[in-house]
């Protein structure tokens, strides 16, 4: 940095802009160049987006970015004017090269002079190759297999906004760490189109609000006229006396109709100057509303931006081909989905190249080209953005996953072989599962997938997965486009209004109730010539209500992609769109409930969470409350069965847990994660409680401590049941109050059984 200059750090703003204009469509481009070829076209805008952050540079007075930019320029004029061969050695030098910039320009203030003392060799040693690049291409080749990787644009800096420290030094594959952004305020991109008509919709909100003065006055006006009106009625009356002469009477009602009549046209008028100021205010903040929102939506294809570098360094690292296609850029998004979406795709591809993408040499006695193919596409469905991550590679084969949940002990061989495919995957989600017996650097640790479903949860959407052995898998994400509004169905549940969201409510239905088959106790009715099993809305609740049936049944369709039941409801009540406004944090997370809103006329309305509510029928259906409901409805006198309260993330462990131990002859309720746990303990009574560890929301260990400072719950006993088996764990689950620690591979024997027996006795008192 030139002395002269060094007081102009403020703007180091200017460069940071530059920089994270410029970097992804380098790094992007210098991969696409790779793949197709040194084509003088395509390297063009490349070597402007390297003069462009070498004049940056130089606008900041930081001479180690200007060299090495301008080394960059002149390898890309080389490469355009046929001199110079963009092989792969040589890419993987300028995106080095690239990466230094970008973390320099990630660096605070403050931060900077520190940083470049402690780069300043890896800075030269890049100028000095940069420079020796038309060397031939063992010698680049060697020099950059010697060189100190910096963080790929693909994880660290090619977002949306550059944080302002740098990113740790990474391996490619690894996720990038959030950075510190307390030092500047956030910000966020805007259009000058955007900008210009929101800015123009206030001052046309004001012009209409000056409009209601007028007419404020005109309405006191009108109100003196009736109050005159009502004079001359009064002195009508006292005319109408029999003493009094008729022709008074007689010109007091003409006085009167011609009041009245000057009253209504008035009036009319004025209603008709109110009804258009109405529409005109409706449609003005209709328009506002878009604007708002509009603001907020972003191009899916910022969030895929360094995908290809990062498919591209992962590949090469394992020595395999893979090509990436992106489509669907330019559907739109929450910008608060986009960033929640970043990670996830990031886990995605690396996972597909790793585990999906077969060796060239495993491609080619498959029958298939050298060249793998990852595919990245995103459309609008249905109110959702669907974002679809395939492969064809070499799937996921049912045998290993099997095999593996059998040796990991996560069910039985029985009860594996009786899962279907769509069950089975599942558990690939889990958190530690992988197929792998090797652990490389990138995956097969079982890290990743359940963190996707998290972080897809955690935006509001669903996960599904679809394999074929041998031709490829898709993960399909399916996410709200916006999380501030929402188009919803209302419906009317035991007296109460309550919302659907209508993108994840699969239609709705009205049928005879004689249409109604019952099979071994449950309620089914056909929807699309399939057998959905019916359940009322008012038992999952848990509202009160009566049990009687009318002629008809009105119910809303609601699924998860595997499964889908028939939720009846009293009445619908049309369709709307709800401002989402999130529940009070006291409250915690409430069962079946996803936020809160006001319908149209004012009235609270609760908007349901469709995933939650396909967890909790299932539990109902497989026993647990509906039981109880049952019972209670028939007016059995309950019996004193021991309660177990089962907390885990995964239907498929709840299941099983909740089988066992009701095999075992106790009551059990099950709870989706660590939070709808507490909730449980805090409205019901347990007497032991099986907790996950590794849980959304709230994990079990923390779980564990809010029940044991809990006066009322400190003295039900707790076990822990986790996927590890490391005596760390162990210790932290009991540091925090745990009963007791199991792994997961007990539930092929009754020692679950068993220790529930020695922690609260027998299941009937």
């Amino acid at each position: 940095m030139s002395g002269d200059e060094s007081d102009d750090l403020s703007l180091l703003a200017l460069f940071r802009a530059e920089v994270e204009s410029h970097a992804a469509a380098l790094s992007e481009g210098l991969v696409t160049v790779e793949a197709t070829g040194s084509d003088a076209a395509a390297i063009e805008p490349l070597m402007r987006a390297a003069h462009s952050i070498k004049g940056a540079a130089r606008v900041v007075g930081l001479d180690a970015a200007v060299r090495i930019a301008h080394a960059m320029e002149d390898a890309l004029v080389a490469a355009q004017e046929g001199r110079l061969q963009l092989a792969p050695a040589r890419i993987d030098l300028l995106l080095r090269a690239l990466d230094w910039i970008v973390a320099l320009s990630a660096e605070s203030e403050a931060a900077l002079p520190n940083w470049l003392v402690a780069h300043a060799e890896e800075g030269e040693d890049l100028e000095r190759r940069l420079a020796a690049i038309g060397e031939p291409l063992g010698a680049v080749a060697a020099a950059s297999a010697d060189a100190t990787p910096t963080p790929p644009i693909a994880t660290a800096a090619a977002r949306p906004h550059l944080p302002t420290s740098a990113p740790p030094h990474q391996h490619p594959s690894a996720p990038a760490e959030p950075a510190s952004t307390d030092a500047e305020p956030r910000a966020v991109r805007v259009t000058a189109e955007a900008l210009s008509r929101s800015t123009g919709l206030p001052a046309e909100s004001l012009v209409e609000a000056r409009r209601l003065e007028p007419l404020t006055r005109s309405l006191y006006q009108l109100k003196a006229r009736q109050v005159a009106v009502a004079d001359l009625l009064e002195r009508l009356r006292e005319s109408l006396a029999p003493d009094r002469p008729r022709e008074r009477a007689v010109r007091l009602v003409a006085e009167v109709q011609h009041a009245l009549a000057d009253c209504r046209q008035a009036l009319a008028a004025k209603i008709a100057e109110l009804d258009g100021l109405s529409r005109q205010s409706e449609n003005l903040s209709s328009r506002l509303y878009d604007e708002v929102v509009s603001s907020r939506m972003r191009p899916f294809g910022d969030a895929t931006v360094g995908l290809a570098r990062l498919t591209r360094d992962v590949a090469r690292q394992l020595g395999k081909q893979v090509r990436l296609d992106i489509s669907g850029r330019s559907a739109e998004v929450d910008r608060e989905i986009l960033e929640r979406l970043e990670a996830p795709l990031n886990h995605l591809l690396r996972n597909a190249v790793d585990h999906g993408i077969e060796a060239p040499a495993e491609r080619r006695a498959a029958g298939k080209s050298e060249e793998g193919r990852i595919v990245v596409a995103a459309r609008h469905a249905g109110g959702m953005l669907l974002v679809r991550v395939s492969d064809d590679g070499r799937g996921i084969e049912p045998a290993a996953v099997r095999r593996r949940v059998v040796e990991r002990g996560l069910a039985s061989a029985e009860m594996v072989e009786r899962m279907a495919e769509a069950e089975l995957l599942d558990f690939v989600l889990l958190p530690g599962f992988s197929t792998r017996d090797a652990v490389s650097e990138i995956s097969g640790r079982g890290v990743g997938l359940d963190a996707v479903q998290s972080m897809v949860h955690a935006a509001g959407g669903a996960l599904r997965i679809s394999s074929t052995p041998g031709q490829g898998t898709a993960f399909e994400l399916r996410l709200p486009v916006t999380r501030s509004v929402m188009r919803a169905l209302v419906v009317e549940i035991g007296g109460e209004p309550y919302a659907f969201p209508l993108a994840r409510s699969e239609r709705v239905v009205r049928v005879d109730a004689a249409a109604v088959r019952t099979v071994e106790g449950r309620a089914y009715v056909a929807v699309d010539g399939e057998s959905v099993a019916l359940v009322a809305a008012r038992e999952v609740l848990e509202l009160d209500g009566p049990d009687g049936r009318g002629p008809s049944i009105a119910a809303v369709v609601v699924g998860d992609g595997t499964q889908r039941f028939a939720l009846e409801i009293d009445e619908f009540a049309g369709e709307c769109d709800l401002v989402v406004r999130p529940l009070d944090p006291r409250l915690g997370r409430v069962p079946d409930v996803a936020a809160a809103s006001t319908l149209p006329d004012g009235s609270p309305v609760l908007i349901l969470d469709v995933d939650d509510l396909v967890r909790s029928i299932d539990a109902l259906i497989s026993g647990g409350r509906l039981t109880r409901a049952r019972r209670a409805a028939a007016g059995t006198p309950p019996r004193r069965v021991k309660r177990v309260l089962v907390v885990d993330d995964s239907l498929t462990v709840r299941e099983l847990e909740r089988r066992l131990l009701e095999g075992a002859g106790y009551e059990v309720d099950v709870a989706v994660d660590g939070m709808e746990g507490w909730n449980a303990l805090r409205l019901g009574d347990y007497d032991l409680v099986l907790s996950d560890v590794d849980m959304p929301r709230l994990n079990g260990i923390e779980l564990v401590r809010r029940i044991k400072a809990d006066a009322r719950l400190r003295d039900v006993p707790v076990v822990i049941v986790s996927y590890k088996d490391r005596e760390e764990d162990r210790l932290r689950g009991l540091q925090a109050g745990a009963d007791h620690y199991l792994t997961k591979g007990s539930f092929q024997d009754e020692t679950l059984a068993r220790v529930v027996r020695d922690l609260i006795g027998e299941p009937l008192e």
